[in-house]
């Protein structure tokens, strides 16, 4: 049953779920980015609700979208690393979607193994080299396409092909705003001269030019998701389906994505149901990435799973005001480069626990062969770099961290030290401990070797097997897949 919604809503809905591929939180015009083409995904948080405080629970895409489909933290789901596939034991809550009559899909990006495809009657998968499209009325033969530049060209075939007599789920998953980028991706594209740039990313040219080609990509994105609301108003079904729009970690930029900041973990999070909710509201309530597989299945009126760690948001949707949990927390784990390290926050305060202080904070290889990372070279070996847009460079770090994300938001200023706040900070990392304990959660006893190297962002060809964790790791203390 939903909770704290109209009797009217209670009609189990279509299930939409779009997710962007490496884009920051706060880079669409609905969370105040003036400059990024974004009026579709805009047009759901008119229509829709919009999150403020929304977090996923890994900063690295394979992790963080199998965490999403398990409703598991990314330690329990024995895919917690770069590249990993799921476990073909695990459990999901689209074969539970499926068990309750649902058409499932998915069309996109995968990167999830080959184990639990089967949890889907149909699957299209994208990649930069090319994919497969869905073609006629779904029983001719897909047909393989050449290239997939956004990952969103199978989005609305797999739509109009669906079965017409059941209730639906989409996995859509975009390639946009992956790096490599390639001028030409948005018509008109975006001026170099307008771009945001961060403070923990210097003013050059090239980053300059970096962020624009990014933000073309999401201007492209933008564009499918438009198509899939005008799809889904053509079909006559968008009443009752509920689109709910986020990415898979932060942009692919230094200090953000494979970070614990919020350019790694925090996402856009909104929400569209016509028939469910009322549009145009916005909600303070703090959600996880763990909460989506038991929400939908509490829409579409489906017991909850015991293995599943988070709570379903669904109250919100009828109250914007209402509470669902107190902490979000997050991981960072082996992504080209070997980091492991835990973040717990609040609506206000982020703590960050780097367990490999040792390291520096490299950004992912991607970030590293980009026009920015090479800018930033220069302005190092020149020390025209800020102390906070140095930070990728230092070794070591510190082993905690803590931020004010009401008076400091783009995280500059670590308040470890700072006496007023030494009860947060013992507080904040008590409920670590705690939770820590309570998921099973674990220090690997082998570190995984580096597969790039970390000033140039170049493979390492020396490496070849990253070391799998023991049968005892894997299923920890907190259970089976």
């Amino acid at each position: 049953m939903v909770v704290g919604l109209s009797a009217l809503a209670v009609e189990r809905p279509n299930i939409v779920f779009i997710i962007a591929d490496d884009m920051n939180w706060n880079d669409c015009g609905a969370y105040g980015n003036p400059v990024v083409r974004t009026p579709n995904i805009d047009g759901l948080a008119k229509d829709g609700m919009l999150f403020r405080h929304a977090y996923l629970t890994a900063n690295s895409c394979s992790p963080s979208r199998s965490s999403i489909i398990t409703g598991r933290y990314p330690h329990n789901t024995g895919a917690e690393q770069l590249h990993w596939p799921l476990p073909s034991a695990s459990v999901t809550f689209v074969e539970k979607l499926k068990g309750a009559g649902y058409y499932t899909a998915a069309a996109g990006k995968w990167h999830l193994g080959e184990g639990v495809k089967n949890r889907f009657d149909d699957i299209f998968e994208a990649s930069m080299a090319g994919f497969i499209l869905p073609t006629g009325d779904g029983k001719e033969p897909p047909k393989m396409i050449a290239k997939a530049p956004s990952g969103c060209e199978a989005w609305i075939p797999t739509l109009q092909n669906r079965p017409k007599d059941q209730p639906f789920f989409l996995w859509l998953a975009a390639l946009d705003p992956h790096r490599e980028y390639e001028d030409g991706s948005l018509d008109p594209p975006h001026r170099n001269e307008d771009v945001i740039v961060p403070p923990h990313l210097p003013d050059t040219p090239e980053v300059r030019e970096d962020l624009r080609l990014y933000y073309d990509e999401i201007g492209r994105l933008d564009l499918y998701v438009g198509r899939v609301v005008a799809e889904l108003e053509r079909q006559g079904v968008a009443e009752n389906t509920l689109i709910l729009f986020i990415t898979d970690n932060g942009r692919p930029f230094p200090r953000d994505k494979t970070s614990l900041y919020d350019g790694g973990i925090r996402t856009p999070w909104i929400v569209k149901w016509p028939k469910g909710i009322k549009g145009g509201q916005e909600s303070k309530s703090l959600v996880s990435a763990v909460d989506i597989a038991p929400t939908f299945l509490d829409l579409a009126g489906v017991s909850p799973v015991t293995t599943f760690a988070g709570v379903s948001f669904a109250p919100v949707l009828g109250d914007p005001r209402v509470s669902v949990r107190d902490y979000v927390f997050a991981e960072d784990h082996w992504h080209d480069y070997e980091d492991h390290g835990r973040s717990i926050g609040t609506q206000r305060y982020k703590l960050i626990r780097n367990d490999y202080f040792d390291l520096a904070a490299t950004p992912s290889a991607d970030a590293g062969r980009s026009l920015t990372w090479q800018s930033m070279l220069k302005q190092h070996e020149e020390g025209a770099l800020t102390t906070v847009q140095q930070a990728c460079f230092v070794a070591p770090r510190p082993e905690f961290e803590l931020y004010d994300l009401v008076n400091d938001p783009n995280e500059l200023r670590n308040l470890v030290g700072v006496e007023a706040l030494q009860p947060v900070l013992v507080s904040l990392k008590k409920e670590l401990a705690e939770w820590s304990e309570r998921t099973g959660d674990y220090l690997p006893t082998v570190r995984t070797p580096d597969e790039f190297d970390r000033i140039t962002g170049e493979p390492d060809h020396s490496v070849r097997v990253r070391p799998r964790r023991s049968k005892q790791e894997m299923f920890g203390t907190y259970g089976k897949y």
